[in-house]
């Protein structure tokens, strides 16, 4: 296990987000490089792998309810230097996130076709999004058991194996992606089709490829048969930190579906560009999610160890590079936002509505990165309740007002954006007021016992 309770919180923290950021680097560029070639199927193709992206921040709600447990658990086990327990939080966790996934599966192979005709602004687009759909479920199914491994290891302060694991299968995943989808090679082009199936493809590898660092002595977590019997009061332990945090990505989703269903009068351009911004903002904002994934652990297993005066360093620093980094991708957003637009689409009407959607929502692009820091530090601290209200206070100001002016005769697009902007701004405040809460009623901690003497 790595000891992240001693040395300096920035380097812990440039370390960690170091090797997180070269995994979000080259997720990033698969999601550029699918939206280019699927741009070329022309714009009803992108809306469709659009609608069908909003469903990932379902599956990223699910997955985060293992996933966040997994990390803030581990990582206070590892603080406490308790190996065992450790082990039988990640086998826990484990069989946990198979069944879910295996669920999941079923469920959304059930109802994918009536979910694409559902958001899709026309038959075309739906029909896409049904194909899309057909590889793409089995595809995140695979990602439930794979985002508990990563979690597990994360929360050991050992982050380099998912780096490693990740960056080759998103390297697969570019290169299979447009043989599959014209049919270079083949002569069978698969359309949408074969995108998602890449994505299925190199999962399905990358998810085989983790489990071997699971063996014996490889690392300081592996498979412990005798602990896969299910432990339901472990598992409440899991889902009572991570609910909240999934329920944070579940609001996610139902601002996507509200845009999506607001706007469909608009047309398949509108929702492709939509949809395109939503791919640049995610290709951004990557590094303060690895920021975020960083302060987890390092302020989890300082949390465990009982020492406060760390967790709060971890806080300040990391917000403070949250807010540079944001800033810069937010003048980038103002300069040229149509230019990234027009690197995926030529439409005119797709560039317009891409164009602006990122003009207007890059002011909140600063809160949004100080958000994500609140965020993690209340997974370290095992309590994401706080952040869970912060979400549902931001989703009520930006849903309700949404639907409520797309009744209004004039309605145009851009007024959901500046509701977004001002939803984001009132988060960032409540999730300061109440980290601040929380640092005084949870950081009064007793000092941590002196290790025994050496016999």
């Amino acid at each position: 296990m790595h000891d992240l309770t001693t040395g300096s919180i920035s380097r812990h923290l440039l370390k960690t987000t170091g090797f997180m950021l070269v995994t979000m680097l080259f997720q990033t560029l698969y999601y550029l490089v699918d939206l280019y070639w699927v741009g070329r199927l022309g714009k009803e193709a992108v809306a469709a792998v659009g609608i069908s992206g909003n469903l990932m921040f379902l599956v990223l709600a699910l997955t985060q309810m293992l996933g966040v447990g997994t990390t803030a658990l581990v990582s206070h086990a590892s603080g406490r230097k308790d190996r065992q327990h450790a082990l039988l939080i990640f086998n826990q966790a484990l069989v946990l996130s198979v069944l879910a996934g295996a669920v999941f599966f079923v469920i959304a192979a059930a109802l994918r076709a009536g979910y694409a005709r559902a958001l899709a602004a026309d038959a075309d687009t739906a029909a896409r999004a049904n194909e899309y759909l057909r590889w793409f479920v089995p595809a995140v199914a695979l990602q439930f058991p794979l985002i508990s491994m990563g979690a597990a290891l994360r929360g050991t302060g050992n982050f380099k194996p998912g780096m490693v694991v990740q960056a080759t299968t998103v390297i697969l995943n570019m290169v299979l992606a447009p043989f599959l989808i014209f049919g270079w090679v083949t002569h069978h082009p698969l359309g949408v089709a074969g995108a998602a199936l890449a994505t299925f493809i190199s999962i399905a590898v990358g998810s085989t490829w983790l489990l071997l660092y699971f063996r014996p002595g490889v690392t300081a977590l592996e498979f412990m048969p005798a602990d896969w019997k299910p432990r339901v009061r472990l598992w409440g332990a899991l889902l009572r930190i991570g609910l909240p945090a999934g329920a944070e990505f579940a609001m996610m989703a139902v601002y996507l579906f509200v845009v999506y269903i607001v706007s469909r009068p608009f047309g398949a351009a509108a929702q492709a560009g939509f949809g395109i911004g939503m791919r640049v903002l995610q290709a951004g904002f990557m590094p303060v999610v690895a920021l975020g994934f960083a302060v987890a652990p390092v302020a989890g297993q300082n949390f465990g160890a009982r020492r406060p005066e760390r967790v709060r360093e971890t806080f300040r620093t990391a917000v403070w590079m949250a807010a540079g980094v944001m800033a810069l991708f937010a003048l980038a957003c103002h300069v040229a936002p149509a230019a990234m637009i027009r690197f995926f689409s030529k439409d005119p009407q797709v560039v317009a509505v891409g164009n602006e959607y990122l003009r207007i929502v890059s002011w909140n692009f600063v809160a949004s990165g100080i958000v994500f820091v609140c965020s993690s530090t209340f997974q370290a601290m095992g309590n994401t309740v706080p952040s869970l209200v912060s979400s549902v206070v931001r989703v009520t100001v930006a849903v309700i007002p949404a639907f409520l002016l797309s009744r209004v005769a004039g309605f145009e697009l851009r007024w959901i954006w500046y509701l977004t902007v001002a939803s984001v701004t009132l988060q960032m405040l409540l999730s300061l007021l109440l980290v601040r809460i929380e640092f005084r009623s949870r950081l009064e901690l007793a000092p941590a016992p002196a290790p025994a003497p050496a016999s």
